[in-house]
């Protein structure tokens, strides 16, 4: 029994030590928009809407990129598991081939952006400082491939702190940039909100080139000869990590486009209500970081396990972080339950907010365990590179399901007399919940399967890898 508690508490210290890290790296990406947001807003009404609606087509454009790159992670923690650092820098570098055909669908997104804004028929001053702010951040995308990959390099080697460090640098270097080219400061010219592209593209070259010095010098790399040698795109290996990483981003897709949705659903029923979901999902989203950083460390233990044929010590890795997630998502709940019109007032003064809000807030209680839940699952399927049925499960379970229960509840008598707002959490609370099922459900067939697998080859041979 001893040694199992034993077992238990050092594999709890690794997860966390892989945790910490990642969680102040997402934090200071979601303090980043806060900053842009709140600097742009300090100059026009116009600017803060064009620099909102620039990043709505920015951030879904990337996920293509960030799916690619997540795919990484997994492989390369299976590797390291299973003693083969001699495979990494090939992988790493067709990581890099596949990542620039993902970022292609950046540019097109970005070049259509005009057509977007003119369906959306906006007033000329706020196309002109949107179409700027997004052409700035074209000269980000070579940025954005060379940062992600080498960040899940580094991941995939259970070594997350440069994500924390180059994290913290963006966020000091994006500050200074902001109020230099928004406001015209030391000889610059005054750009605005079309600014905040330009900080933005100056961040994420700063944090690329900055981990890229990193991973050249520091020591603990050097066995891996990174880029001692440079290998041709292998087309076996870009559509193996292809096949990992599209439904990572399609998965994520799903999921910014449910909560996109919900908003444009609701924004009929009047300010109030739309101010009062905006805030509640904006707590929401920051309690998050914590399951979302969890999920991702899961994911490099749960590959390293299996990498070094230990498919218990990958279970265990997804109990512990199931654990630590839903109490901290138990404690956070019951925060936002009690305190939810304290938190709200933090945001406005307006009472009929603060009311709506805290009663959003008591659902987003709910509505954080199922996300942490199916989190968690969601992360131990990549580390067992099971990504594909999860693309499905997340968009029948966002989409059909989730935003349908929404849209019914708030805007319609079919179910209940609308119930605004409301209903639209109980959607999410819906849909999360049966993906949280469904993932969890998933997992226990690839645990099994691969429990089987694994005893008839000791040798891994029904675990496949990139040659």
């Amino acid at each position: 029994m001893r040694r199992a508690a034993d077992h238990w508490w050092t594999e709890s210290k690794k997860l966390a030590k892989l945790t910490g890290p990642i969680l102040v790296a997402q934090l200071t990406q979601m303090l980043m928009s806060v900053v842009d947001t709140v600097m742009a807003g300090q100059v026009s009404a116009v600017d803060l809407a064009a620099v909102s609606v620039g990043g709505s087509i920015w951030v879904p454009s990337t996920l293509i990129v960030l799916g690619l790159a997540l795919a990484l992670a997994p492989i390369i923690s299976h590797f390291d598991g299973a003693q083969k650092q001699h495979k990494i820098a090939n992988i790493t570098q067709q990581g890099f081939y596949t990542a620039l055909i993902g970022s292609l669908a950046c540019v097109v997104v970005i070049l259509a952006a005009p057509l977007i804004l003119n369906a959306m028929q906006v007033e000329d001053a706020f196309r002109t400082i949107t179409l700027e702010y997004l052409f700035y951040l074209l000269w980000a995308i070579p940025a954005l491939v060379i940062y992600m990959v080498l960040r899940n390099f580094c991941e995939g080697l259970s070594h997350t702190m440069p994500s924390l460090v180059i994290g913290v640098i963006g966020l000091l270097v994006n500050i200074p940039a902001n109020y230099i080219l928004i406001y015209g400061k030391f000889g610059a010219p005054e750009l605005g909100g079309a600014g905040c592209g330009v900080a933005t593209a100056i961040v994420l070259w700063v944090m690329a080139l900055g981990l890229l010095l990193y991973v050249l010098l520091a020591k603990r790399f050097k066995p891996i000869a990174l880029f001692k040698q440079w290998y041709r795109p292998d087309w076996d290996d870009i559509w193996y990590t292809l096949r990992i990483g599209f439904p990572i981003s399609t998965s994520m897709f799903f999921e910014v486009s449910l909560f996109a949705a919900a908003a444009l659903v609701i924004a009929p029923l009047g300010a109030t209500v739309v101010a009062s979901h905006q805030i509640a999902l904006n707590i929401s989203s920051l309690v998050y970081m914590v399951p979302l950083s969890l999920s991702m460390a899961v994911t490099l233990r749960v590959g390293f396990a299996l990498g070094a044929g230990n498919p218990a010590n990958a279970m265990l890795s997804h109990k512990l972080a199931t654990f630590y997630g839903m109490t901290f998502a138990g404690v956070n709940g019951l925060i936002m339950y009690l305190g939810g019109a304290w938190l709200a007032g933090l945001y406005t003064n307006d009472q009929a907010v603060i009311q709506l809000a805290a009663t959003l807030m008591g659902l987003a209680a709910i509505f954080t365990l199922s996300d942490t839940f199916q989190a968690v699952a969601m992360g131990t399927l990549r580390g067992y590179k099971d990504t594909k049925v999860v693309m499905f499960i997340t968009f029948l379970s966002y989409w059909p399901l989730g935003l349908t229960v929404g849209i019914l509840l708030s805007l319609t008598d079919v179910i209940v007399p609308a119930i605004g707002a409301a209903g639209m959490w109980i959607g999410f609370i819906v849909g999360l919940s049966c993906a949280a099922v469904l993932l969890t459900w998933r997992l226990k067939v690839i645990s099994q399967r691969y429990d089987r697998e694994h005893h008839l080859d000791a040798n891994g041979g029904a675990d496949k890898e990139p040659a």
